[in-house]
């Protein structure tokens, strides 16, 4: 565990960039810093690894004062990842993610093993091994820095906003990633952001900031998204932190249709066996059972589906693995209003309506609500924070 104890960084002109912070920051889980401009997330960061040293107060890493070692050996027990990845551009991807291997002494042919194993665990392609930073991504440089912070297996990964540079589709992909390796992997991470979003996909705990470096919220993500504090975190959290907390609801329980689907080369009786006044529409699947988009009852009942005349079906949910919110995305996201849930080969399983989709938001709030029921979403007894469900 990583303990900061009333902690405060002061500089010589006065300003106060953290002050009196105080977080038990558990082992093997991600502890995101989020917060305004200002409020002292990068300094906190930084005081861990020592890159800043503390005015006041004390850092303890498993209950040992952090100035008691070595600053460079403190360092090198730490993975660090930035923004833009800071790699080193005459080096080589492999040398470069081998460098905190060969500083601790290790052979060169031992240390490009590691760093090749790496890559494959980052998700990045063995070809990549010779080339240099700036023939790569955005993206895959990112990976490489994930990757160099990961090749001496240290306990603790510190990561200040390291995907903050990078296209949304990239960073979603780098966060899922994130979220593997951490699953295989078990590091103890304190990840900086200024994105409440990435957060809440992100934290096992998140600590909000106030400007001036003050703590002031410090809880599972969906305890904070039910019970902000204050105010300050309330209009922090945005006027859609409703709809984020459905990220902690699972999907599992909605009551999914069959009978509006129907397949692509299905006869007239099957067709006619399919359609009902309440789905005014079908949804046509291929032959292997994945959709294809949605037919209107009225252009069916001719006995044939025309596949060139298909509404698209949207984003479709796996029940079960998504959350309602994703599932909420997908009906909203339908021009039809209705869902689409697939399982894990893309093959349709069923469809549900908006307003079975809300039913079940206002069982899981009531759920949720009740006490003596069911633990708050992302919490489980004992304090432990629970796993979250696929947004």
């Amino acid at each position: 565990m990583i303990r900061i104890d009333s902690v405060t960084k002061r500089y010589p002109d006065g300003t106060v960039a953290v002050d009196r912070l105080s977080l038990d920051i558990p082992d093997r889980s991600i502890t995101v810093l989020v917060g305004p401009s200002g409020c002292g997330k990068t300094t906190t960061l930084r005081m861990i690894n020592r890159m800043v040293e503390p005015s006041e107060g004390r850092i303890l890493l498993d209950g040992v004062d952090i100035t008691d070692q070595p600053v460079n050996t403190l360092r090198r027990s730490m993975g660090y990842v930035i923004q833009n990845a800071g790699l080193f551009q005459h080096r080589t991807i492999v040398d470069n993610i081998a460098t905190v291997p060969r500083l601790l002494g290790w052979g060169k042919d031992k240390a490009r093993a590691r760093a090749r194993e790496l890559m494959e665990r980052v998700g990045l392609d063995a070809a990549l091994a010779r080339r240099y930073p700036y023939q790569l991504s955005g993206g895959q440089q990112q990976r490489v820095g994930v990757a160099r912070a990961l090749a001496a297996d240290p306990p603790v990964l510190l990561m200040d906003e390291p995907f903050s540079a990078v296209d949304p589709v990239v960073r979603k992909g780098l966060q899922d990633e994130l979220l593997r390796i951490q699953e295989e992997l078990g590091k103890t991470i304190v990840f900086v952001t200024h994105d409440i979003d990435e957060a809440v996909k992100l934290g096992t705990m998140v600590a909000v900031l106030r400007t001036g470096g003050r703590l002031a919220q410090f809880a599972p993500p969906a305890d904070l998204l039910t019970h902000p504090a204050d105010a300050f975190v309330e209009d922090f959290l945005g006027a859609d932190r409703g709809v984020r907390r459905l990220s902690f609801f699972p999907s599992a329980g909605l009551p999914l249709r069959t009978e509006p689907i129907a397949a692509v080369d299905a006869t007239a009786e099957q067709i006619a066996a399919r359609t009902g006044a309440d789905t005014p529409y079908l949804l046509v699947i291929d032959v292997d059972g994945r959709p294809l988009g949605w037919s209107e009852q009225h252009a069916a009942g001719a006995g044939r589906i025309d596949p060139d005349r298909l509404l698209p079906y949207g984003h479709p949910f796996r029940p079960g693995h998504d959350s309602l919110r994703a599932a909420l995305d997908a009906a909203v996201l339908s021009p039809t209003g209705w869902a689409v849930a697939v399982d894990a080969e893309g093959r349709a399983v069923g469809v549900v309506s908006q307003a079975a989709i809300g039913e079940a938001i206002r069982g899981a709030h009531a759920k949720s609500d009740t006490p003596g029921g069911a633990p708050a979403a992302g919490s489980a007894p004992g304090g432990v924070p629970a796993a979250k469900v696929a947004p």
